[in-house]
């Protein structure tokens, strides 16, 4: 009996009759669907009771169901509410659905299990209108609070066009000036403390040290910090409800801007899960051409991480120098992909075009000039006192409350925890690379730090075994739905024609089924959850991205700092807006 059949059988004791159903899916990973009464005793028996449990809430997020062309005996459902936990013991994923049923559903919430469940759950019941019992503070998190309709439901407008021309009359203005209105009382704070009055303090949404449109509301006890909401949405512009009306194939550009910093990296995460669905496998040049695109966007991402990170603690030099070096980076990725930071470059089964005459002379000045540059940059920031004064001890969290809160990426590595998802669940080729997992052992500011530091030079090893080895043969795969047939033969007979027509009108037709792709991007663990129900397009695509949990760690890890220690634990989680909002 395997795993996943232990887990199971342990399931239906505890739970009786209600684990209904085990879903196959495309993924692999195991899917059960549960009752809603049952979801909480069974995320909890996940967390606490089973052998190597499923310690990191990894996602939280809602599917309408009405318009589902095959449900495949599944439960029927009006609505479906997904879990994915992840256990780091069994490096394995589980996920847990239930089925709603009605017009607007409710269900027990699960905060009191996970803490991250909170802006979850908030964002299931802002997109899909699913309420969640329990939740100590259920409103809406990306879209204004003066919203109507919830837009994830497919009776919601999807585009511009099917809605009338907007207006602001001046009475709708006064009341969504209102709506942003901070009432403390709201969020259970106080205006009065035993001994002092506080103050609340906006932070954003156009300070520089947010990096873009965050809201944060400090409550103040003179400069220290006695809470913190983060206020996020400003950035949000329905990247979900895209993939909805977008071609599986037109959809790639619009991954680019989700973390704008990582590139190629987006396109990856989703085309890995596209090309589960579609069983396409890639020649191993395609793959490394992936490769190594996506080092380089995550050294050139790092530095952009790095540069400000000092400019937000004092230092004005180093963000000139590290921008200079992002450019050499850009130079090789315009010269390979025509396009700089949105080079939408990959393509389902591979890449746009082969690496063009000259690349390695491109890439071998980089790998033979970076090195001594980023020991400059150790020594001009890492090393210095006032630094480090600003960081050491700094917005400090434990190996426990990193995978509570689901953090990943650099900031769970600074934790003393050697895991990297190209190492423990490879995908894309990364198996044949050899590189390390940089780590530290504090958990603050400091060591995360000292951990992208380090990536840099990981990314650098990887990308110089991509110039070594790159192999020889097709940069993109031969399979029918990843390529039309060849515009000579179109002419020999009409299946040829209409097969080429259709695939470059409409795209491609994506078998039915369900798949998630987890990738290592630049911030930490990013995902694609790709639903088909064999179409031209995406029946619902669910983005997971790492900045998303880490900003909502914020007000957990900054009670008790100061105003100037929010911006060294801002600039330390290395987040993009578009990356929380999508």
């Amino acid at each position: 009996m395997d795993d996943a059949d232990v887990i199971l059988q342990q399931l239906q004791q505890r739970l009786g009759a209600d684990i209904r159903y085990q879903q196959k899916t495309v993924d692999e990973v195991l899917t059960l669907w549960v009752s809603k009464e049952e979801i909480v005793p069974a995320v909890e028996f996940l967390k606490t009771t089973v052998a190597r449990p499923f310690r990191m809430l990894y996602d939280l997020f809602g599917i309408d169901e009405r318009n589902r062309n095959r449900f495949n005996g599944l439960p029927m459902a009006d609505f479906t509410v997904v879990y994915v936990l992840f256990s780091f013991e069994r490096n394995e994923f589980i996920r847990l659905k239930v089925a709603l049923r009605g017009e607007y559903p409710s269900l027990y919430s699960i905060t009191a299990l996970f803490k991250n469940a909170n802006w979850y759950e908030r964002e299931v019941y802002d997109m899909f209108g699913i309420h969640f019992d329990g939740h100590p503070h259920l409103t809406r998190i990306l879209m204004p609070l003066t919203w109507e309709g919830h837009p994830l439901r497919k009776d919601h407008p999807a585009r511009a066009t099917e809605m009338g021309p907007f207006q602001l009359y001046d009475e709708q203005q006064d009341r969504e000036q209102e709506a942003l209105r901070f009432k403390p009382e709201d969020w259970g704070l106080k205006q009065h403390g035993d001994d002092a009055d506080y103050m609340f303090l906006n932070i954003g949404p156009q300070h520089p040290g947010t990096h873009g449109v965050l809201r944060i509301i400090l409550q103040l006890n003179g400069e220290d910090i006695v809470d913190a909401i983060p206020e996020i949405g400003f950035h949000h512009r329905g990247a979900e409800k895209m993939a909805e009306r977008q071609s599986w194939h037109t959809y790639i550009p619009y991954t680019d801007r989700v973390d704008y910093l990582g590139g190629v990296m987006n396109n990856l995460a989703y085309l890995l899960s596209v090309e589960k669905l579609a069983g396409i496998e890639l020649p191993d040049r395609a793959m490394v051409i992936r490769i190594l695109l996506c080092e380089l966007f995550r050294i050139a991402s790092h530095l952009v991480w790095f540069g400000t990170f000092a400019q937000d603690l004092g230092q004005l030099s180093p963000v000139f120098y590290m921008f200079t070096d992002r450019e050499k980076i850009f130079d090789i990725i315009e010269a390979i992909c025509g396009g700089r930071m949105h080079p939408n470059w990959f393509r389902i089964g591979g890449v746009a075009q082969d690496l063009p005459t000259g690349w390695q002379r491109l890439v071998q000045h980089f790998v033979e000039y970076f090195p001594a540059k980023i020991k400059e940059y150790e020594k001009m920031v890492i090393r210095n006192s006032l630094f480090k004064a600003r960081t050491k001890g700094i917005g400090i969290y434990t190996l426990e409350e990193a995978i509570e809160w689901g953090v990943t990426g650099p900031g769970l590595r600074a934790c003393g925890f050697e895991w990297d998802f190209r190492k423990m669940q490879p995908y894309g080729g990364y198996h044949w690379f050899d590189f390390d997992i940089p780590t530290a052992q504090h958990g603050d500011c400091f060591d995360r730090a000292l951990v992208r530091v380090e990536e840099m030079r990981q990314s650098l090893r990887i990308v110089e075994q991509c110039l070594r080895n790159m192999p020889e043969g097709d940069y993109k795969s031969s399979h029918p739905l990843t390529t039309p047939p060849l515009k000579k033969f179109t002419m020999q007979d009409i299946e040829t024609l209409i097969t080429h027509f259709l695939n470059v009108s409409w795209g491609p037709v994506i078998p039915a089924g369900e798949a998630m792709s987890c990738i290592e991007a630049t911030k930490g663990a990013n995902s694609y959850y790709c639903i088909s129900d064999g179409n031209t397009a995406a029946y619902r695509v669910r983005i997971r991205t790492p900045s998303f949990p880490h900003m909502q760690m914020l007000q957990y890890i900054s009670k008790g700092y100061t105003v100037s220690d929010l911006l060294s634990i801002l600039g330390s989680i290395d987040f993009v807006l578009a990356d929380i909002d999508r």
